[in-house]
């Protein structure tokens, strides 16, 4: 349970569960933490941390991102992938000039844990587990909202800081990465409006920190608008990059060799991605908010399933689907949850046509007239 408490706290559940789901009006607090007045508490979640001077060139070895550039106090985010190119972690990165840091559910970490150590061999780095040190806090507003101290008559900065680097992981989901690319079509993007960013400090300020609190359903509203991917809920064990549009901020096309990199660039260059990501306008007329995993219907057939749902202060009931490729970008589809048919508009994120972005032409098949 976390150290972050309120008396109108009620708790998350699943995956989230330890931290405030909300504190009482969900949607009150996701207007406030949407300007920028209000914190998250994301003290469930994992921080790991590498240090040695070969932690980036190793880290670049092993996963999707460019990470050899990284720069003190400068973000991005990598995911490793298995050999065949499915999704296994998505992890943020930070670099303080001393340490890598890694933030990632508390579920995920102690099999990147485990793997990473297997990984070591003779290169000059350790892998620390740090969620016992440093707790996670999430914003849409200035990291300057944590300068102060409920416990001292003196406005100190609670990030932590323990090279000299303020820990603050600013998401780079709000523009296409260099050496990424972006498969959603549209003019104005919404995570050009997503200023999300996590702050480290250190556990033990967690109970005597007297900061505007918004719970996990407000952060999560925002996200799903933001169509911003999240590894515990989007992916599964078939998740390609391609199908959430992730090649936009943690993929670098060009860097070299990495676990499941025939895959990605095959996909991408070649092939199509068997599925896509949408997000969903749903009817509340029933007052059903789906659940992940609940079906969604193109008439009789199934065609994909929730991932995450939330009721949005701005645009109503929202939701995340993965749907199958083909699946017609016009239809009109609909939720089945709790044996009720929720209608549902998509709003695409992830085109019918994403991939095959080297356009080599078709050759004829070997005998066939020509034309």
């Amino acid at each position: 349970m976390s150290e972050l408490r309120r008396p109108t706290a009620v708790d998350g559940a699943g995956i989230d569960a330890g931290v405030a789901a909300h504190y009482g009006n969900p949607l009150a607090e996701q207007r406030a933490l949407a300007a920028g007045e209000a914190v998250v508490d994301l003290s469930h979640r994992a921080v790991l941390s590498i240090s040695g001077a070969d932690r980036l060139t190793w880290i670049n070895s092993l996963t999707s991102q460019r990470i050899t550039a990284l720069t003190p106090g400068e973000s991005t985010e990598t995911l490793l992938l298995d050999a065949t190119g499915r999704l296994e972690f998505a992890v943020r990165l930070l670099d303080d000039g001393v340490d890598l840091w890694l933030l990632l559910e508390r579920e995920e970490a102690p099999g990147l844990l485990a793997w990473l150590s297997k990984m070591v061999f003779m290169l000059r780095v350790e892998v620390r587990d740090r969620t016992a040190e440093f707790a996670t806090i999430g914003t849409l507003g200035s990291p300057a909202l944590l300068e102060s101290s409920a416990n001292s008559a003196q406005d100190t900065s609670l990030v932590a800081s323990p090279n000299a680097v303020p820990l603050v992981w600013v998401d780079p989901w709000s523009v296409v990465s260099a050496g990424g690319w972006q498969y959603a079509i549209v003019e104005h993007h919404p995570a050009m409006e997503w200023t999300y960013s996590e702050v480290l400090i250190e556990r033990a300020q967690l109970a005597g920190l007297e900061l505007p609190l918004a719970g996990l359903l407000a952060l999560e509203a925002l996200r799903i608008a933001a169509w911003r991917p999240r590894c515990a809920t989007e992916g599964d064990e078939k998740t390609l990059p391609h199908e959430l549009d992730w090649l936009r901020s943690a993929v670098h096309l060009t860097k070299g060799c990495y676990r499941g990199q025939e895959t990605v660039a095959k996909v991408h260059n070649l092939g199509h991605p068997p599925r896509r990501l949408v997000m969903l306008h749903l009817d509340g007329s029933d007052s059903v908010l789906p659940s992940p995993g609940d079906d969604v219907l193109l008439g009789e057939k199934t065609v994909g399933q929730v991932t995450s749902a939330a009721r949005h202060f701005e645009l109503g009931p929202i939701a995340l689907a993965v749907v199958k490729r083909t699946t017609d970008p016009l239809a009109e589809l609909a939720v089945r949850s709790e044996g009720i048919l929720v209608p549902a508009a998509q709003e695409i994120v992830v085109p019918v046509e994403a991939g095959a972005a080297a356009n080599v032409p078709r050759l004829p098949r070997l005998g066939a007239a020509p034309r």
